[in-house]
């Protein structure tokens, strides 16, 4: 070979490999400057619900409205949340949680949760106030497609830094029904190969231009780097449609009504309602239970509310059914229900469901009603023991 050509070809490789560094140098460069740019807009969330305290992601998408959004079960059942967006030193966050929790009162930003969406596990957080040279992120006008990469910013727990860099590569994009410990969820998931983990839920995803494509959802327990989030689509649509109020933790409607209440060992709240029978000055104690969870079915929220009126040892006799059936016709709300134990024991509970963003008045309304019902139906289920004439009487020794 001449020496000319193999220079030639030398001169080739070095200026092709010089040309591959210099493509991934500027795609390094893009990604980082991405990473800042997206930074601006994400949070740290904090918020104490009945199940302790939940650390999740969010993202700021309306600064003049100081609108955040993220995960609904990163806010859980809590109204109120805690919310820090990076603090920069030297052009980099801060990653450790502690400074963050030990400067609270400088950088903690309280929000108030405006609405939620349990369908598509998203929230909607109002902001009392910004910080300096925060923006809100851009939202991308279509949804990302497969071999798309993304990359994304959260707060896992498994880690001890925040705002910790995600990238991966777009795998499906496609409606989803689906269960997770939150409940139930019907949306249009982006599917990606990302190694997310708890803690990111609620975080941004955005494209190449730093467009905002979706929010981290879950990852897929069965499969191996398979996340899922919440496509753009979905976002829009919850941010454009009705806000439905977030309904309230049980406690708190339960304290705002002025009733006593204590917890019971299932986690359900148990209130003793005083009932007074017409014709009776004395006043009876009800126990009325409320469910500790809210009750959903897409953006309808409901709240549970039950008392015992009987405990039988045998199934209710078919006139008893009745009675029961004929006043589920009449009463203005909720119904009977029989419940078999495991001990074969028959309950015998009045039950309502109400909406769960009803007032405090109108729960406790609600409860009286339930208490009232199910005292009057007292001794009503018990057996009554068959009083026998002489003649049966006489009958019965006679046939012994």
């Amino acid at each position: 070979m001449k020496s000319s050509t193999l220079k030639t070809r030398l001169t080739l490789t070095l200026f092709g490999l010089g040309m591959i560094s210099s493509m991934l140098s500027q795609t390094a460069q893009a990604d980082v400057e991405n990473y800042r740019q997206t930074l601006k807009a994400t949070t740290w969330i904090l918020a104490k619900n009945s199940e302790g305290t939940s650390s999740g992601t969010g993202v700021l998408v309306d600064a003049e409205k100081k609108l955040v959004v993220t995960n609904a079960h990163v806010v859980g059942d809590a109204r109120n949340v805690v919310i820090f967006f990076a603090d920069m030193k030297n052009g980099s966050p801060i990653v450790e949680r502690s400074h963050y929790l030990q400067n609270v009162k400088k950088l903690g930003i309280r929000g108030r949760v405006l609405a939620v969406d349990r369908k598509r596990d998203l929230a909607l957080v109002e902001l009392g106030k910004l910080p300096e040279g925060i923006t809100a992120i851009k939202l991308a006008d279509e949804s990302s497609s497969p071999g798309q990469d993304v990359e994304s910013i959260g707060n896992p727990g498994s880690t001890d830094a925040l705002w910790v860099y995600t990238s991966g590569t777009v795998r499906a994009v496609y409606q989803k029904k689906f269960r997770t410990g939150a409940g139930e969820h019907n949306f249009k998931v982006v599917e990606t190969q990302s190694p997310i983990n708890s803690g990111d839920s609620g975080g941004p995803v955005v494209n190449e231009n730093g467009e905002l494509v979706a929010v981290s959802q879950a990852i897929a327990t069965k499969a191996r780097l398979v996340s899922y989030f919440v496509d753009i689509s979905e976002i829009k649509t919850f941010l454009d449609s009705p806000w439905k109020p977030a309904p309230l933790p049980t406690d708190n409607v339960l304290k705002s009504a002025d009733l006593e209440f204590t917890q019971h060992k299932t986690g359900h709240f148990e209130v003793e309602m005083s009932i007074t029978e017409k014709n009776n000055t004395e006043k009876n104690k009800q126990p009325v239970f409320v469910g500790k969870e809210i009750e959903y079915y897409e953006r309808a929220d409901v709240r549970k509310i039950w008392s015992l009126a009987e405990t039988l040892d045998a199934a209710p006799s078919l006139e008893t059914t009745m009675k029961l059936l004929e006043q589920n016709a009449r009463t203005k709300l909720g119904s009977w229900t029989i419940e078999r134990t495991q001990n074969d024991k028959y309950l015998v509970v009045y039950c309502v469901k109400i909406d769960a963003t009803a007032s405090p008045d109108a729960m406790k309304s609600t409860m009286e009603y339930v208490a009232k019902l199910t005292n009057s139906m007292k001794g009503q289920l018990v057996p009554q023991e068959k009083v026998q004439d002489a003649n049966e009487t006489l009958a019965g020794w006679l046939a012994n």
